[in-house]
């Protein structure tokens, strides 16, 4: 059986019969658009687009964890305005020679990881591409409160950190060498851990800047620091390194803290505090902002990679 064979409106018939839409959804699919209830008044809005070869591989990850992945980098986005989120839209490009129950079950990855937010996949549209291609765009809401956005940083604040970071980074590492073990780390890179609550929670305690750690923790700083015309000093001794990660990066000859402070795709979220300000639960400091520019690990240029960049790789 192929997408072929299938068809267009066949597949768009088998994959939206395995959607939840969530509670925000008023109209779903089957008509020219959908229908998302909007409280607030306003809406938060992020897209953001994998790429087969680039983004993913099939020989290292299943459709659902695929799914998991596309819907996790856009929700993150979302939660890291201090918004909830409340839908999907999904474009789908994939080869017409494909097996239909790849997208089916990408389809379920990307509902289930909707569905940890009360989210749902709302809509969205489906072509034939030679490379499989998947856009998504997350919509949020922001319950009456103003955004929290990059630029907000003043020199004093505290910066903290919810989630996790190397994680995925390692798993990626081992991955490209030829390794499916750690488990740990090989699951973490397939499917990431978000603290999507851990948003909404911290714009309730006044954050006056966040961001959603997606290309590695320093590169993502770098975007607070610019927008806000600030120095941004991250502690190395704040990040333990966990012992499978320990061990893994002595195997692979690596220096785990170059996962730690650039690895991405773990969709930690990084937010700064006034300083006098009680961190919320599931926060936890790791550095500070100052006057100046840029950023700095332990009072010094961070001397490797900071980061992934789409047309330079790692920078």
């Amino acid at each position: 059986m192929t997408v072929a064979g299938v068809g267009e409106f066949g597949l768009i018939d088998r994959v939206t019969a395995r959607l939840a839409y969530g509670e925000s959804c008023l109209l779903g699919p089957g008509d020219d658009a959908a229908v998302v209830a909007a409280p607030d008044g306003r809406v938060v809005a992020s897209t953001d687009v994998l790429v087969e070869g680039r983004h993913f591989r099939r020989d290292w990850s299943g459709a659902r964890d695929i799914g998991h992945r596309a819907a996790a980098a856009n929700l993150a986005d979302i939660a890291a305005m201090g918004a909830t989120p409340t839908a999907l839209l999904v474009a789908l490009c994939i080869p017409a020679e494909l097996d239909p129950t790849w997208a089916e079950e990408l389809a379920d990855g990307l509902g289930a990881e909707a569905a940890l937010v009360g989210a749902g996949v709302v809509g969205g549209d489906m072509s034939a591409s030679s490379v499989i291609t998947i856009a998504v765009t997350a919509l949020g809401d922001l319950a009456g409160r103003p955004p929290v956005v990059r630029s907000g940083a003043r020199p004093g604040d505290v910066l903290a950190l919810a989630g996790r970071t190397g994680w995925a980074g390692a798993g990626y590492t081992v991955l490209s060498r030829g390794f499916r073990t750690p488990r740990l780390l090989v699951e973490a890179y397939r499917r990431p851990e978000v603290p999507y609550s851990a948003g909404p929670e911290a714009a309730r305690h006044g954050a006056t800047a966040m961001i959603d750690v997606s290309d590695g923790l320093l590169a993502d700083l770098g975007h607070v620091a610019k927008a806000s015309g600030v120095a941004i000093d991250v502690t190395r001794d704040a990040f333990e390194v966990p012992r499978q990660m320990r061990d893994a990066a002595q195997a692979l000859g690596v220096d785990p803290y170059s996962w730690i402070l650039a690895g991405g795709e773990d969709h930690a979220l990084a937010a700064t505090f006034p300083a006098a300000a009680t961190l919320p639960p599931g926060w936890r400091p790791i550095g500070r902002v100052a006057e100046g520019a840029g950023v700095t690990v332990d009072g010094a240029a961070y001397d490797g990679p900071t980061g992934w960049d789409h047309f330079r790789r790692a920078e």
